[in-house]
């Protein structure tokens, strides 16, 4: 059998991922703070963008003023006269006496404002500076240090005392059990209370001691005996376990709820993060009115002087390395203004289907949420899920019912008796009003929940009750329950 070699024509169709549209994609799921960081590291990086002034038409539309009239006397300005009358030695006498008062006219390079911002301190600064402020030993300021390195931010120790000790012998302390067991007692002297221990118990217990609470107080017998029983709320245990009456109990639990179960949590440095909309949807009448969110991005537009520029080379006729410098920027401009036109596009088309399908509850409140999925906004706008699910990333919109996430909008359905599917979020809400309005004395469960929302038509299973009740961080009936 011989091989050959030979040629063949095929006509073939494929998805091809082009440099236009892989960029238009990125700028599809890019939040507004990645957008504005992308596009004006485009304005550094390629000379034919340049950020458009909507003043800048008007200015080059206006008539030119015209030039100023001469004098009525016919006579020209003299400036050397002028010149001449002005006391510069006055007005610059401080310059030129080098002395360090500077002039108000003078520009100074002032530092940036980053420069001068400043962070609250920390758990860890907070404890460094009182350290660093106590008469120690420097032997024992170092044993400090390390265990205030080893503390979580809510201020619980997260190492043993021979951890540490083992620590100080590969950094070349060699310290002993009972130098680090009196620096952990030097940080548990420290603000706040409760820092520095093993457990919550511990923490507890420390916070009575800096109260001055007395050791047969029965709050610090219930921490200290019963604590098992405590945190599983078992307080007719308790009450038995301590040889004291059920009543007894209730002043004692208010005063270990008084106290800090996190330490370090006035310490913590975590900030509010603040959303701006990518979408603002506003009532106007019966009606309702999108609006994109453009403030704060630069419009961008192709540098006129480099049109002219390759004009000019090209009337010229000849091909050199800056006309195709200019031709691939020029490129690349075009190809990333398209592409945010098509980006601003396809979020107002999601936008807009989110209003007409989610109508209810922009009317009426969150009862009247639909369910829906990205399939339903992908058929209404003719586009893939997957376009869909980039529109929706870590965008928000903006309406008078409140700041949501688009995500919001996208979830499953419950069935019901009668009537529509239900929104999950529905249901949630109604589980909350529902624990809202219980008897502390007696909440309740998750197969009563279930008992009263299939009353109401919702058909919903006992286990997914408390799926939601715990996206919700609702406790279970047992630790809602109050005894007093």
């Amino acid at each position: 059998m011989a091989l050959e070699q030979k040629l063949s024509l095929r006509l073939a169709q494929k998805l091809v991922m082009t440099p236009s549209l892989q960029q238009a994609i990125k700028l599809l799921q890019m939040t507004r703070m990645e957008l504005d960081t992308l596009l004006t590291q485009e304005l550094v990086e390629n000379p034919v963008l340049e950020e458009s002034a909507e003043a800048e038409s008007a200015e080059e539309e206006a008539p030119q003023e015209a030039p100023p009239e001469p004098p009525v006397n016919g006579e020209s300005l003299d400036h050397t006269q002028s010149m001449e009358n002005i006391d510069l030695d006055a007005y610059f006498g401080d310059y030129w006496e080098g002395s360090g008062t500077s002039s108000m006219m003078e520009e100074r390079d002032e530092p940036p404002i980053e420069n001068s911002l400043t962070r609250e301190p920390d758990l860890y600064d907070h404890l460094l500076w009182q350290l660093h402020m106590a008469d120690v030993a420097p032997r024992q300021r170092e044993i400090a240090e390390l265990i205030i390195g080893n503390l979580d931010p809510d201020g619980f120790l997260v190492a043993t005392p021979e951890e540490i000790r083992a620590m100080g012998d590969q950094t070349g302390g060699d310290y002993s059990l009972e130098e680090v067991l009196a620096g952990l007692a030097l940080v548990r002297a420290l603000d706040p209370p409760g820092i520095a221990c093993a457990n919550l118990q511990e923490s507890l217990l420390l916070q009575m001691d800096v109260r001055e609470v007395a050791p047969d107080d029965l709050a610090r017998r219930m921490v200290s005996e019963a604590w098992d029983l405590f945190l599983r709320r078992q307080f007719p245990a308790v009450a038995k376990k301590l040889g004291v009456e059920l009543a007894e109990l209730e002043e004692a639990v208010e005063l270990v709820r008084t106290l800090e179960t996190h330490p370090g949590r006035r310490f913590s440095t975590d900030r509010p993060h603040y959303i701006e909309p990518d979408v603002f949807v506003r009532r106007v009448g019966e009606e309702y009115v999108i609006q994109l969110n453009d403030d704060g991005l630069p419009r961008l537009r192709v540098s006129r002087a480099y049109r002219r520029m390759l004009q000019t080379m090209r009337s010229a006729g000849k091909e050199n390395e800056a006309q195709q410098f200019i031709k691939d920027k020029i490129r690349s401009a075009v190809w990333l203004i398209k592409s945010l036109d098509q980006r601003q596009r396809t979020i107002y088309k999601v936008a807009a289907s989110i209003v007409r399908q989610q109508r209810e509850f922009l009317d009426k409140g969150i009862e009247n949420l639909r369910p829906m999925v990205l399939r339903d906004v992908a058929e209404d706008i003719g586009m893939h899920e997957s376009t869909v699910s980039r529109v929706v990333s870590n965008k928000y919109i903006h309406t008078h019912r409140g700041l949501f996430p688009m995500k919001f909008f996208f979830h499953s359905g419950i069935d019901r008796e009668y009537g529509d599917n239900i929104s999950s979020l529905t249901v949630k809400r109604k589980i909350e009003q529902l624990i809202q309005a219980e008897d502390p004395k007696r909440p309740l469960s998750d197969s009563e929940l279930m008992r009263i929302l299939n009353r109401e038509g919702i058909q919903i299973a006992r286990r997914t009750v408390a799926k939601y009740r715990d996206e919700l961080s609702i406790p279970s009936s047992t630790d809602r329950k109050q005894i007093f």
